[in-house]
C-alpha cells in the first residue's frame, strides 16, 4: 500500500478524525513552531551572561543569534523540496529531533564552538518548520476560515516569546545561561508525540511523498548559503577596524546573490527544463528544480508582501535583539525584571492576534498590515522620550503599543502575500517569503549592533564624560528602526487584496 493510501496518509487521517483533523494538524505543527520561535528569540536574554562566561566581545557572542538566523534563513528554501520528497511527518519529526538535540547539547556544552554548532542545528530545524503552517492554512482551510486559523496559530506561536523571556530571565539569574537551551526540550518532545497522531506521512496536497521527485538544487543552496554568510560577515566586519574586508565581503555577497538569481532563472527556462527532463528520464535520474521559483514575484501582492516582509524582518528581529540589551545595559534592569515586565505585553500580543485573525475577513490584509506597521514605527520613534529618572511607565506603554502593532501584522502578512497564488506555487511562495523575512531579520540584528556601536563611539568621542552617552546611542538606534519600519508602509499600501484564495485540498 502506498503512503498516499496508508493508515497515516492525509486521506486516512481525514477519514479517522473528520473535519476537526485540519485543526488538530494545525495545533500539532503550531507546537513545533512554538519550539522553533522560542529557540530563535529566548537566547537574547542570555547574551550578556554568555559573553562573560566565555570572555567574548559583543561581536563574537552575537553570532549565537546571527549563526542561528543564517541557518534558519537558508534552510527555509529547502522546505518545499523536503516535503515533496519525504512528506510532512518525516520532515517535521527530524526537525523536532534536531531542536531537541540542539537544546541538550548546547545546555551541556563547555566550549563556545559546540554552543555554536548546537545553535546552527536548531536554526536548520527552525527554518524548515516555519513555512509548513502557512502551507497547511492556505491549502487545508476554506478562504473564510483562513483568518481564524492564522489568528489561532499566531496566538499560540507568540505565546512562546511572550512567556519565554519571563521564565528565561528568572532561569538566567538563578541557573545561568545553560538553562535557556533546555527550555525548548519539553516542547519538542510533546510535538514529536503529537506528530505520530495527527501529522500525515504524505506530501502537500495529500499525494504520496516521491523519492523520485526533482532533485535538490545544491548549486542554488550553496550560492544562497555563501551569499548570506558573506553578507552577515561583511556587516560584522563593518564594526571592526578594517573596512576593506567588509567592502570585499559585501561586494562578494552582492555578486553571489546576482549569480543565484541568474541560476534560478536558468533552471526555469522551459526549453532547457524539457531537454534536461528527457535526458534524466532516459538515465532514470531525478530532474533538478529551482530552489527558489522566481515566478512567485510575478504576482504583485507577493512582490509587495516580500518587500514588507524584508523590512519588517529588520525591525522585528533587530528590536528583539536590541530591547533586552537596552534594558540591561542602558537602563540597568535585571534579566528577571525584564522578563516579568514584558510578560503582559506578550500576552496582549497573543490576544490581539486572535482578535485580528477573526476580523481579518472584514478588511483587506493590507489594511491590518499598514496599521500594524504604523503602530510599530511609532513605538520605536517615541522611545527617546523614555528616561529612568522619570520612571518606566512610558517604556511599558511603548512596548505594548509595538506588540499590538505586531498583532495586526502577523496574521495578515502571509495571507495578503500568498492569497490568490496558484495552488502549486503556495509551498514555494511560503518558503520564499519566510526566507526574505529571515534575511531581513538576520541582517537587522547585525545592522542594529552596527548602528548602536557607531553611535556609542561617536557620542563618547564628542562627550566623553557624559553619563547619558549610552542611553542616547540606544535611542538613536530605535529612531533608525522607526524609519526602517515606516518605509515598509510604502509597500504595504500597494499590497491589495487578490480576491480569490486557493481551494481546499
Amino acid at each position: 500500500m502506498s503512503l498516499a493510501q496508508g493508515p497515516h496518509s492525509l486521506q486516512a487521517l481525514k477519514a479517522r478524525y473528520g473535519e476537526r483533523h485540519r485543526w488538530l494538524l494545525l495545533m500539532s505543527v503550531m507546537l513545533g513552531s512554538m519550539a522553533a520561535v522560542m529557540s530563535s528569540t529566548i537566547m537574547n536574554v542570555a547574551i550578556p551572561d554568555m559573553s562573560q562566561h566565555f570572555t567574548l566581545g559583543q561581536s563574537r557572542v552575537q553570532w549565537v543569534t546571527s549563526g542561528f538566523m543564517v541557518a534558519m534563513t537558508v534552510s527555509m528554501l529547502t522546505t518545499p523540496w523536503l516535503l515533496s520528497r519525504y512528506g510532512y511527518r518525516r520532515v517535521y519529526e527530524v526537525c523536532m529531533w534536531l531542536l531537541l538535540g540542539g537544546g541538550v547539547v548546547g545546555g551541556f556544552a563547555n566550549d563556545f564552538p559546540l554552543v555554536m554548532a548546537a545553535r546552527v542545528a536548531e536554526g536548520l530545524a527552525a527554518g524548515v518548520v516555519q513555512p509548513i503552517p502557512a502551507i497547511i492554512i492556505l491549502r487545508a482551510f476554506a478562504p473564510e476560515e483562513q483568518g481564524r486559523a492564522s489568528g489561532l496559530f499566531g496566538m499560540g506561536v507568540v505565546l512562546a516569546p511572550a512567556i519565554g523571556p519571563s521564565i528565561g530571565g528568572v532561569l538566567v539569574d538563578v541557573f545561568g545561561w545553560r538553562s535557556i537551551f533546555f527550555m525548548v526540550v519539553p516542547l519538542a518532545m510533546v510535538a514529536l508525540w503529537l506528530s505520530r497522531r495527527y501529522v500525515p506521512t504524505t506530501a502537500p496536497g495529500g499525494v504520496q511523498a516521491d523519492a523520485g521527485s526533482p532533485g535538490l538544487d545544491w548549486i542554488g543552496l550553496a550560492l544562497a548559503s555563501a551569499s548570506t554568510l558573506m553578507l552577515l560577515n561583511g556587516l560584522v566586519q563593518l564594526r571592526g577596524d578594517d573596512d576593506t574586508v567588509a567592502v570585499v565581503l559585501l561586494a562578494l555577497a552582492g555578486v553571489g546573490m546576482a549569480v543565484f538569481v541568474a541560476w534560478q532563472r536558468h533552471l526555469l527556462q522551459p526549453g532547457r527544463r524539457a531537454r534536461r527532463h528527457a535526458s534524466r528520464s532516459a538515465s532514470r535520474q531525478p530532474t533538478r528544480g529551482p530552489l527558489m521559483n522566481l515566478r512567485v514575484f510575478g504576482h504583485r501582492n507577493f512582490a509587495m508582501g516580500s518587500l514588507v516582509s524584508f523590512t519588517y524582518g529588520i525591525a522585528l528581529f533587530g528590536s528583539t535583539y536590541l530591547l533586552p540589551v537596552y534594558m540591561q545595559m542602558g537602563l540597568g534592569l535585571s534579566p528577571s525584571y525584564i522578563g516579568a515586565a514584558l510578560l503582559p505585553a506578550g500576552i496582549l500580543l497573543a490576544v490581539t492576534i486572535a482578535v485580528v485573525g477573526r476580523l481579518s475577513n472584514r478588511f483587506p490584509p493590507a489594511y491590518w498590515v499598514s496599521w500594524g506597521l504604523a503602530m510599530l514605527a511609532l513605538s520605536f520613534a517615541l522611545m527617546p522620550l523614555v528616561h529612568p529618572a522619570a520612571g518606566l511607565a512610558l517604556l511599558w506603554i511603548l512596548v505594548i503599543l509595538g506588540r499590538i502593532g505586531l498583532g495586526f501584522i502577523l496574521p495578515s502578512l502571509n495571507l495578503g502575500a500568498l492569497r490568490g497564488l496558484p495552488k502549486d506555487l503556495i509551498p514555494q511562495a511560503s518558503s520564499v517569503i519566510g526566507f526574505v523575512r529571515m534575511l531581513g531579520g538576520a541582517a537587522g540584528v547585525s545592522i542594529c549592533a552596527i548602528v548602536l556601536e557607531w553611535r556609542l563611539a561617536a557620542q563618547a568621542a564628542s562627550s566623553p564624560l557624559s553619563r547619558g552617552v549610552g542611553l542616547r546611542a540606544f535611542n538613536e538606534t530605535f529612531v533608525f528602526l522607526a524609519v526602517i519600519t515606516a518605509l515598509a508602509l510604502l509597500a504595504a499600501w500597494k499590497m491589495g487584496d487578490a480576491g480569490a484564495a486557493p481551494h481546499k485540498e
